[in-house]
């Protein structure tokens, strides 16, 4: 079991036995994520999650004066939260409000870490944005069918990100339309270079040629800054970030906010050539299980469609919200308490906001769709993009091309049970995808064979008018006596004489042997 960041017990008696039902919740949801053999039904996800809904009742009731109050129940109770929410996914009810619980996790980490970072996009902050008002809109529609203590829950969760992206977007306000695509050309710039920052093999040509693009920027903003020699390079980067508050209108006023993100990017490329990716030994093991953890998520990533179970994020969940919740006053520190230097710094905060960029992606794409019905779901998208793919080639020559696509279709449709797939005797969350998408594939085959009976029709239409027209001309030659000749073998004594009345055209004329 994933440990969650370490908190006090509570004080108050009456929250005790609450805390020991949720931690019994907690360890039998991870049993039923953990088991692989059979598929989870909605009645144990919903069954689970009714009785976390009664304990966050008892907690509320005893809670009246103290709703502010943070001890190791709230950590536990967050671990069921999210697991639950997980578990909604993973059963495909994706637009329930429950569901929007771990989405609102990771928005709110990424949110911070922009903000810790100094630096994004508006590009950024539009996704963000959009996800937010799709899980507001999902918390609205839940009034009614879930609990109102949930619900208030949810709807301060997604207030506290819309606030913090406010904040942010503030921030890009006044830069003018034609200096944003130079920011967000200089954000793309930063955003590699941390990139190749933690590469195994530190690419000294890629930087170079980064920096070159930087000399071309400054060129062309007409700004020319000399490096200063009094402090280190890493003095003058924390300086400047520093000063960054991009909520300051008299502070930054479009050109010079595009200038002084410039020099950050300038300065950090020349701290990327001093240290050529080396970190300090003293962090370099919370490096490598930043490595680790990015490695096996982008893992999931790849093959997301076909094997990710939602609830397999929750550990990497875990075990990155532990990192980052040991960090003092925003500083990772090692065994002894003693910050990291800003080059430590800056790498593995770009590890873990990546991590959880990652789990952000691989959440918001999860398809509505439970895991018993993925298989089915999958090969449908398959044959689906297939099918595309000869529709935009031109289509098929003949009907019978289609066979292995129809046969394939036909074995799905006659999966279901009265218009629904049933699995283990269950009908599982996702039957309206499933079976849109099968209408979908029929549709596009059958607009593929009409098109080939269509040409193959117009094919033996023009056959069959030639062969009229060479019809006519045959009873037309027969009715006016021109008899085409037939060939004659020509004897080799035959002797050919020019004709002098057609202009010394050659004409044959026979002469037989005399016998």
């Amino acid at each position: 079991m994933s440990e969650s960041p370490f908190y006090k017990a509570p004080i108050d008696p009456a929250e005790k036995p609450i805390l020991d039902n949720l931690v019994h919740i907690r360890d039998s949801l991870e049993l039923l994520k953990a088991d692989k053999s059979k598929y989870i039904r909605s009645q144990d996800v919903v069954s689970y999650y009714e009785k976390l809904i009664d304990q966050v009742h008892d907690l509320n009731d005893i809670r009246t004066t103290k709703r502010d109050e943070q001890n190791r129940l709230d950590v536990v109770l967050d671990d069921c939260l999210q697991l639950i929410s997980l578990f909604f996914l993973t059963i495909g009810r994706n637009n329930e409000a429950p569901a929007a619980y771990s989405v609102t996790s990771s928005i709110k980490r990424l949110l911070d870490h922009l903000k810790e970072a100094g630096y994004y996009s508006p590009k950024d902050l539009g996704g963000i944005s959009n996800e937010l008002d799709r899980i507001a809109h999902s918390v609205e529609q839940g009034n009614g069918k879930h609990n109102e203590h949930m619900l208030l829950l949810l709807r301060t969760r997604v207030n506290n990100c819309q606030a913090t992206l406010a904040e942010l977007r503030q921030g890009l306000s006044s830069i003018s339309p034609e200096l944003m695509p130079i920011f967000e050309r200089l954000v793309s710039i930063l955003r590699s270079l941390s990139g190749l920052n933690v590469v195994l093999k530190f690419p000294v040509d890629d930087v170079k040629d980064y920096q070159r693009q930087l000399r071309e920027i400054e060129k062309e903003l007409g700004a020319h800054e000399a490096p200063s020699t009094e402090s280190s390079l890493e003095d003058q980067y924390l300086q400047r970030l520093s000063h960054v508050d991009y909520t300051d209108k008299a502070a930054y006023q479009g050109k010079d906010l595009v200038v002084d993100f410039l020099g950050r990017v300038m300065l950090w490329s020349e701290i990327m050539m001093q240290r050529k990716g080396v970190i300090e030994d003293r962090f370099q093991q919370k490096v490598d299980e930043l490595y680790k953890i990015r490695a096996h998520l982008e893992k999931l990533h790849l093959t997301q469609a076909w094997s990710l179970r939602e609830t397999d994020l929750w550990s990497y969940q875990r075990r990155l919200d532990r990192i980052d919740e040991a960090r003092v006053n925003g500083m990772f520190v090692d065994a002894d308490g003693k910050p990291a230097d800003l080059y430590e710094q800056r790498a593995m905060l770009y590890l873990l906001r990546k991590s959880y960029a990652t789990i952000y992606h691989m959440i918001t794409s999860s398809e509505p769709v439970s895991e018993a019905l993925l298989p089915i779901y999958n090969q449908l998208l398959t044959l689906r993009k297939c099918l595309f793919e000869v529709k935009n080639s031109g289509g098929v020559s003949s009907a019978r091309e289609l066979y292995p696509y129809s046969m394939k279709l036909n074995s799905i449709d006659n999966m279901r049970h009265d218009g629904k797939f049933i699995v283990n005797g269950d009908i599982p969350e996702g039957q309206g995808s499933v079976t849109s998408l099968l209408s979908e594939c029929f549709e596009v085959a059958y607009e593929l064979r009409a098109d080939a009976e269509r040409e193959e029709a117009e094919d033996d239409d023009e056959d069959e008018e030639v062969r009229m027209k060479l019809e006519q001309a045959r009873l037309e030659e027969e009715e006016s006596g021109d008899v085409v000749p037939e060939m004659t073998e020509v004897d080799g004594d035959d002797e050919v004489e020019e004709d002098e009345e057609d202009g010394g055209g050659l004409v044959r004329t026979e002469s037989r042997r005399a016998k």
